[in-house]
C-alpha cells in the first residue's frame, strides 16, 4: 500500500465535520460538555485524597495529639523510654526538661520532647 510518497506513510484528507454530522448535538464540537469533562476528570483525583486523608492523615494527627497529651502529662514516677532508646523512672520534672534515673544512682536529663513512649509506673518488661 503505497500512495507514491518517499515516506510510505498514507495520506488522509480530512474534512471539518459540520454540526448536522454530530450525532450528540454539537456539544462536543462546540465545547458546552466541557465542564461535564472536567468535573469527571477531577472526580476520581478529588475521591483518592479524600480516602487517603481519612486512612492516612487524620488518623496519624490523633497519634500526634495523644502522644502530645502523654508526654505533657507525664509526673515524677512515670517509667519513659526517650528517643535514644533509654527507660528509666522519672525522678524530676519541669517545663521542657525531665529528669530520668536509668539505673540506681544514673540520673539523665532529657528533653521532653525526646520521650517516645511513657510506660505505666508498674509496667514490667515482657522477659521478667
Amino acid at each position: 500500500m503505497t500512495d507514491g510518497t518517499a515516506t510510505g506513510h498514507a495520506t488522509c484528507t480530512c474534512t471539518p465535520r459540520s454540526a448536522e454530522d454530530d450525532p450528540g448535538g454539537g456539544l462536543a464540537s462546540t465545547g458546552q460538555g466541557g465542564a461535564a469533562g472536567v468535573l469527571f476528570g477531577i472526580l476520581p483525583w478529588l475521591a483518592i485524597f479524600v480516602i487517603f486523608y481519612m486512612l492516612m492523615i487524620r488518623p496519624q494527627q490523633r497519634r500526634v495529639k495523644e502522644h502530645q497529651a502523654a508526654i505533657n502529662a507525664v509526673k515524677k514516677g512515670d517509667e519513659v523510654i526517650t528517643g535514644g532508646g533509654l527507660r528509666g523512672r522519672v525522678t524530676k520534672v519541669s517545663d521542657g526538661e525531665v529528669e530520668v534515673e536509668i539505673a540506681q544512682g544514673v540520673r539523665v536529663r532529657a528533653v521532653k520532647s525526646t520521650l517516645t513512649t511513657v510506660l505505666k509506673p508498674n509496667a514490667n518488661p515482657a522477659n521478667d
